[in-house]
């Protein structure tokens, strides 16, 4: 007979869970295993609210597993460490992002590409090695195998470095590997949320040339007057976008939603990239005269490796870059939820896990 979450394994845990999808959240009593030979346990003290929390607990991707303990966006500090572990002590400020596990042997994994492993591990709504579920950051506590795991720098501030652990690999990883890094290119950065917002900090500390393109002009100041990008374009006016045509060294995509590609590919120089980051539900039509014609390219992302993820904390914690958060109490979520979906937050919402989590037991 199986066991119930709250008896899987040993170590008592408390988070909020959504058993159904209609996605509301309510409070729920699990387990954590104990702490194994190379695993770090860390009390969890915050947890960004990524926009797949959303889709996952509302089971919009179709793969949804219930109960559902959402949350990848994980930062706390060590309480115990396996006797095998090299890399953390007790005290240690940590993070876990995406990623709990994956296969260590293929191609993608030797290359310190864990996050294109065709094994890999999410962090909640997954199958552990084990066979369990696996729960994410909306709870009071963290276990994780010590590879999963990355140093937070003392002078990032806990809250603003959580959401950094996705929406900030999503688009520092693009930046980098599209070789959009170097200093006097020309950046295109479509969409300026949670991950907009991010991709501007990141590319003008990198030295790159920034305009932010939004269906909203009311972004503009916010976009240019206090994230520091050079310019604006409004992608709805068809003189805005005529001008700026043929300007840009790359764009990163951040938009989920249903749009067209054409406009933005003509606003790239020849041999330009465009990378779409963000996940639209239906697929985007992609016409093959302007790729062609210019010899450009349509790519994509999806988060980092571990060794780009530490990177990208490490790059944070030099340049001071931190995502613009609203911290929130656990109670709050599911408003926080129905905000989300309405696009109302600049620009990430966070949980203060350690002073607002509290177990009904």
């Amino acid at each position: 007979m199986a066991k119930s979450p709250e008896q899987e394994h040993p170590v008592k845990a408390f988070g909020w869970a959504a058993r159904d999808s209609c996605g509301h959240l309510s409070p729920f009593k699990f387990s954590r295993r104990a702490t194994g030979d190379k695993d770090v346990t860390f009390k969890v003290l915050y947890c960004g609210i990524c926009h797949s929390d959303l889709h996952c607990i509302k089971n919009e991707w179709r793969d949804s597993v219930y109960p559902m303990v959402p949350g990848h966006e994980i930062v706390g500090v060590v309480t115990e460490v396996g006797p095998e572990v090299t890399k953390f002590k007790v005290g240690d400020k940590v993070g876990v992002g995406c990623l709990v596990g994956s296969c260590h042997s293929c191609e993608s994994c030797v290359n310190d590409l864990e996050n294109y492993c065709p094994e890999w591990i999410l962090t909640y709504n997954s199958k552990y090695t084990d066979g369990t579920i696996t729960y994410g950051g909306y709870s009071d506590i963290m276990v994780a195998d010590e590879h999963f795991v990355v140093a937070i720098p003392d002078n990032l501030p806990l809250d603003g470095a959580a959401p950094l652990l996705c929406a900030g690999i999503t688009v520092y990883s693009p930046l980098r590997h599209y070789g959009l890094d170097k200093p006097g290119l020309h950046v295109g950065v479509v969409g300026l949320g949670g991950l907009g917002h991010m991709a501007v900090k990141f590319a003008k500390a990198m030295g790159i040339k920034v305009t932010v393109i939004s269906t909203s002009p009311g972004k503009r100041e916010e976009a240019v007057g206090r994230l520091g990008a050079d310019s604006f374009l409004v992608s709805r006016d068809q003189e805005q976008m005529e001008a700026a045509k043929g300007t840009m060294d790359g764009i990163i995509d951040t938009v989920s939603t249903v749009h067209s590609l054409l406009p933005l590919i003509a606003l790239l120089k020849s041999q330009g990239k465009l990378v779409l980051v963000g996940a639209p539900e239906k697929p985007l039509e992609l016409p093959a005269f302007p790729l062609l014609t210019g010899r450009k390219v349509v790519g994509g992302s999806a988060i980092g490796g571990l060794k780009e993820t530490q990177e990208m904390i490490n790059f944070a914690s030099q340049h001071g870059i931190t995502s613009d958060i609203e911290v929130i109490s656990m109670d709050y979520v599911n408003t926080a939820m129905e905000r989300l979906a309405k696009a109302d937050v600049r620009y990430r919402f966070v949980i203060d896990i350690g002073n607002s989590l509290k177990s009904t037991a």
